[in-house]
């Protein structure tokens, strides 16, 4: 009886402890320890809520962290807090609530026998990433449940699947985050970046990559050359979406480029253009350093205009003289009201408008004028077969994303909480990169 009360209050303990986070490692290794002894899972669930703890119900950790740990204890399965022998545990990086991330532990999918389980050596924080952190959306996605979070990323190869024979422990590479069907339509178009299933690291309620290790398919994880770093590896996802949206342009050494806002991914399609023979291209923004920055990587011409939208006519003025020529294409990579009416004005007759920054679901544009100029308006989502030829463009040195790291930071809480800081911030940073 004496021993039965000492490991019932040891018990009560742990499981006070798993509620309030204080030492969850701790709780359950008591818990363990507890069930090894002498207890089963039925007596510590009727003393958990024979004292007010509600087993079935969600508590703090992400959705059904908690009671997949303790209904794990004594069958061999691994829990968040487990891993196999010899392996360190895997955190992540959880968005919990608005301006909440903390680095918990993140249970592995089961490798599968055309996954790789990959080890995070680089990843980038994109616009989106802050979006969620700062109102729990992007654009239609919505978090409603803890979600970990990034999906620019890179690292090397520790274990491969039954069936990959592509990759061997060890390799170097760049992830797709996207895992589409292969079985719709548009997968079998070959446009699966379009595909109603797709699985997005880091898109509601899918987790992302920011983590220690992640399991992805093989497929998707490219290898990396010697003479490409795990950080232009990571910085393959942003450079793919100005590589998609000038494929969707038709940009080649006879079109003449604008670039509506100077962002990274505004930075990541005029270099994109660039490589793909644009022969002139003229950037716009607000803002001064930016400007500065994108003239430093190649911009022809830079404009800085205002927020006002009284001003796109006179401005329109100024981005021609710059020009010196007529637009063929602009890329508006901001995704506002102003914008896109600036883009829509300043492309000649037979020109094309490619929305590629997210901005709101509803704008007021000017279209009747510039349907009756047949100015084409392209989607540009994400984006489809580029990591191969990002991969080339960094290898060959005709793009060189190197000078977009502004920021580094390792992984510990108050490193990422100090990272989405600087990202959200702006002005100064560009691209903000964890090294794990």
């Amino acid at each position: 009886m004496a021993s039965f009360c000492i490991e019932k209050n040891l018990l009560l303990c742990s499981l006070a402890l798993a509620f309030t986070e204080r030492d969850r490692s701790l709780s359950f290794a008591i818990c363990k320890l507890i069930w090894h002894q002498s207890l089963k899972w039925q007596m510590i669930k009727s003393i958990a809520e024979s004292n007010g703890m509600d087993m079935d119900n969600e508590i703090w950790m992400p959705k059904s962290v908690f009671k997949e740990d303790i209904a794990n204890m004594g069958k061999g399965g691994m829990s968040h807090g487990e891993t196999k022998d010899g392996e360190d545990e895997n955190m992540a990086a959880w968005l919990l609530g608005v301006n909440t991330l903390k680095i918990q532990p993140f249970k592995l999918p089961s490798l599968g026998p055309q996954d790789v389980r990959v080890r995070m050596k680089a990843v980038g924080i994109c616009g989106s990433d802050v979006h969620y952190l700062k109102t729990m959306r992007c654009a239609h996605f919505v978090v409603k449940e803890p979600m970990v979070i990034g999906h620019e990323c890179a690292g090397i190869v520790e274990e491969v699947g039954s069936e990959v024979k592509s990759l061997v422990p060890g390799d170097r590479v760049a992830l797709e985050p996207g895992i589409s069907c292969w079985r719709c339509d548009l997968c079998k178009e070959g446009r699966y970046n379009l595909c109603p299933d797709m699985k997005f690291f880091a898109t509601p309620p899918v987790h992302g990559s920011l983590a220690n290790q992640v399991v992805h398919p093989a497929d998707l994880c490219f290898k990396l050359p010697d003479d490409v770093s795990l950080e232009e590896g990571a910085m393959c996802e942003p450079l793919s979406v100005g590589v998609h949206a000038c494929r969707r342009a038709n940009t080649g050494p006879e079109t003449n480029v604008l670039v509506m806002g100077a962002g990274p991914i505004g930075l990541v399609t005029l270099l994109a253009a660039r490589a793909f023979g644009a022969p002139r291209i003229v950037i716009v923004d607000v803002d001064d350093h930016r400007l500065s920055v994108a003239k430093d990587l190649g911009a022809d011409e830079i404009v800085k205009v205002s927020t006002n939208l009284q001003d796109v006519d006179q401005e329109v003025v100024l981005i021609h003289q710059a020009m010196g020529t007529g637009v063929d294409v602009t890329f508006d990579c901001a995704g506002f009201d102003k914008t896109m009416s600036t883009a829509l004005s300043a492309t000649r007759p037979g020109g094309k408008v490619c929305l590629v920054g997210m901005g709101h679901n509803e704008m007021t544009v000017p279209l009747t004028p510039a349907a009756a100029r047949e100015v084409d308006v392209i989607g540009v989502f994400r984006y489809k077969n580029t990591w191969p030829l990002c991969i080339e463009f960094l290898r060959s040195g005709k793009i060189d994303v190197n000078p977009l790291i502004t920021h580094r930071f390792g992984f510990s809480q108050k490193e990422v909480e100090e990272a989405f800081e600087t990202s959200a911030r702006g002005r100064t940073a560009i691209k903000v990169m964890f090294n794990l």
